[in-house]
């Protein structure tokens, strides 16, 4: 299988969602594709920022793609395989009250306030364009994916979204280098970052919202402007997956799910909230 490198130019990035953008590369499923991409505010250093190539258009987070997947039809799902994730030196965490805190990045450590914190990074937005034409925004997780800003989806990790349009579209960016669930201010560590994901294509795993599997464990996200409603969806993923995974449906699953999921709050700070139920494989015995 290839390895595809988009080089850190305009061309290759973009700001918003939308079907009818030109993908940046075609790629094979199983091909894999190297990255680097700004911060979220299009940032490659403190106070440098990097050119936007529709500055009217490319209001949201710096997103590196579209890339089709030859093949790719509505209807599948998409197998995103995080290979890596390496953060920038530096980092910024806002509290949307004029207020930062600027972080010194290295060594696996992030530094500030007279304290370190364990970096573990990630790709804070992965996803597709809704099927309606016309562009949107960056900012709101959709089923399609998109800034989902859920820690667990670090590299070794493989995302499974549902595929919402001819060729897939995919793209990625928003690097975070640390992040707790729920992203209470806002951001996480944003940073620039280097990454490279390998994308495949499954007919055998019809989805309707997002699903992961992480070390040790399956993933399953939902999203809704109400958090209750967000919980339901994450819920209705997991006991897809025990359905699949253990033959447990209906009141059964549930009952289990009771006792050995965990629902968490991925984020509420996007205007759509995010709830991720976790089934870890070392909960049965």
């Amino acid at each position: 299988m290839a390895v595809h490198e988009l080089p850190l130019e305009p061309r290759s990035l973009h700001g918003y969602f939308s079907r009818e953008l030109e993908p940046v590369v075609e790629v094979e499923p199983g091909d894999s594709v190297s990255f680097s991409v700004p911060n979220h505010a299009w940032d490659v250093s403190p106070g440098e920022p990097f050119p936007r190539p529709r500055p009217e258009l490319d209001v949201g987070h710096a997103l590196a793609g579209p890339i089709a997947v030859r093949g790719a039809r509505a209807g599948q799902t998409l197998a995103v395989r995080i290979d890596s994730v390496e953060p920038g030196d530096w980092g910024v965490t806002h509290t949307g009250e004029d207020h930062s805190v600027h972080w010194v990045l290295a060594d696996g450590v992030g530094r500030a306030l007279g304290l370190g914190v364990r970096l573990v990074p990630f790709l804070g937005v992965m996803g597709m364009p809704p099927p309606e034409p016309g562009t949107h925004p960056t900012r709101p997780p959709r089923r399609f994916g998109g800034n989902m800003d859920c820690k667990e989806l670090v590299a070794g990790a493989t995302l499974f979204l549902p595929i919402p349009v001819d060729g897939a579209l995919f793209s990625a960016g928003d690097g975070h280098a640390a992040q707790g669930d729920g992203e209470v201010s806002g951001t996480a560590i944003e940073t620039p970052v280097r990454a490279q994901v390998t994308l495949s294509l499954r007919d055998d795993l019809p989805l309707k919202w997002p699903l992961a599997r992480i070390d040790g464990a399956w993933v399953a996200l939902g999203f809704d402007e109400e958090l209750g409603a967000a919980a339901s969806f994450a819920l209705a993923g997991i006991l897809g997956v025990m359905g699949r995974e253990l033959g447990l449906t209906g009141g059964n699953a549930v009952a289990l799910a009771s006792v050995v999921v965990d629902l968490r709050v991925t984020q509420v700070v996007n205007g759509v909230q995010g709830v991720h139920a976790v089934l870890r494989d070392d909960a049965l015995v």
